[in-house]
């Protein structure tokens, strides 16, 4: 394997892990294996931290090729829980409102889903990476500062309810580049004439590769020290 060259590597990032500190596990292993102070290594496409599944990380001179990876589709595995919202659309933040779910019925879980297939606006979380002005959006946010961001086009292609225990649901999506399922959670609680969260979050596909593929960053040291690693040395 040359790092140095360029290797792509597919991690499951477990749960409470930022993709920065997966980022920077797989650096750390790479630079000591190979002796060397500094290894390009960058992942295409953030996950929050309450979220888990494949991250795909490049290496070296494969992180040209992050722009690309981020433009593949993705798929998600998400619990909503129908009736209560949060500041940040998921558990990162506490629950600050409530709302009546007596009258969801499956059917209309189902219905209101169908909405939300094809080019949607969406506008995107103030707990998210999203620039304001140079500045995070989730920084400002929890400064308490006021924080507006503008809808995003977005295509969503295919949404299918998995589970259905009102007021608690569980769906598939699938998705373009630069969609936020917890803000999706938040529009889908407005559909429904109540509120929603996400409560759970896994990425399962990047393009064609798949969770089951994935490899967890505690098990990487492990399959590091089995490759057959090109040292250069300039």
């Amino acid at each position: 394997m040359d790092f140095k060259e360029g290797e792509i590597l597919y991690i499951d990032k477990p749960l409470k892990w930022t993709s920065f500190a997966v980022v920077n596990k797989l650096r750390y292993h790479i630079s000591r294996k190979m002796g060397v102070k500094k290894i390009k290594v960058g992942h295409a496409g953030t996950l929050d931290p309450l979220a888990t599944g494949v991250m795909i990380i490049c290496t070296g001179k494969a992180t040209k090729r992050i722009e690309e990876f981020q433009y593949h589709t993705k798929e998600y595995i998400a619990t909503l829980q129908l009736g209560a919202t949060t500041p940040s659309f998921d558990l990162e933040k506490e629950i600050d409102a409530t709302y009546p779910t007596e009258h969801i019925t499956r059917e209309m879980v189902e219905e209101v889903l169908k909405k939300f297939i094809g080019t949607i606006e969406q506008v995107p979380p103030v707990f998210s990476a999203c620039k304001v002005d140079g500045k995070r959006a989730y920084d400002l946010a929890r400064k308490g500062d006021e924080v507006e961001l503008k809808a995003k086009t977005l295509v969503i292609d295919d949404i299918e309810l998995l589970e259905c225990n009102l007021p608690e649901i569980k769906i598939r999506v699938v998705c373009s580049k630069g969609t936020y399922i917890r803000a999706l959670a938040r529009d889908i609680g407005q559909a429904l004439d109540s509120g929603a969260h996400l409560t759970g979050l896994i990425r399962t596909r990047v393009g064609e590769m798949k969770l089951e593929d994935c490899m967890k960053p505690e098990d990487f040291e492990q399959w590091l020290d089995k490759q057959d690693i090109k040292v250069t040395n300039d």
